[in-house]
């Protein structure tokens, strides 16, 4: 089955006159169609993300949170060093467990055992203070990810939907 096109409905060959119930039912089946599209991405999306985590869906979730957190203040133009000085040399803006839990509204306990979990798999680093920023390894590991599968995936999707609802 093929999404790549909307098959166009002559409204006067299906008994109708083009009227604006005609037009609005067609781009309801368009946008339906869009809908399902992007749900299979999704889909597809999740499950590689399950995969990459030891099948644990929250911890891309955290990590995400944290990446997100910390590296939202490069976005002025400073360089990154990530895991190297204390806080005050590193550009990163810091999170913690409890920050982290107020974004996801997860429960705490849960987000702390995650953090752990991530720790040991070496995605973030904690800091004595509690401070938790993501690891240079795991920028280098999910950039690549990211650049490499995610991101043809995002774009061929984005076409379809695109040409779906040009037609």
């Amino acid at each position: 089955m093929s999404n790549e096109s909307v098959p166009q409905v002559d409204p006067v060959l299906e008994g109708g006159h083009g009227s604006e119930d005609s037009q609005a039912d067609d781009r309801q089946r368009v946008l339906k169609r869009v809908a399902l599209l992007l749900a299979r991405h999704e889909v597809r999306h999740l499950r590689r993300w399950f995969e990459e985590f030891d099948r644990d869906i929250l911890l891309p979730i955290l990590l995400g949170e944290i990446a997100l957190h910390n590296i939202g203040s490069t976005e002025n133009g400073k360089g990154e060093e990530l895991g190297r000085g204390d806080d005050a040399n590193c550009p990163l803006k810091p999170c913690n467990a409890y920050s982290i839990a107020a974004a996801t509204g997860l429960p705490r306990e849960t987000v702390r055992r995650k953090i752990v979990r991530l720790i040991e798999l070496g995605w973030i680093n904690k800091r004595h203070n509690g401070h938790l920023y993501v690891t240079s390894a795991a920028l280098r590991h999910f950039g690549a990810v990211l650049s490499s599968r995610e991101l043809a995936d995002v774009i061929e999707t984005a076409d379809r939907a695109r040409r779906l609802l040009e037609s």
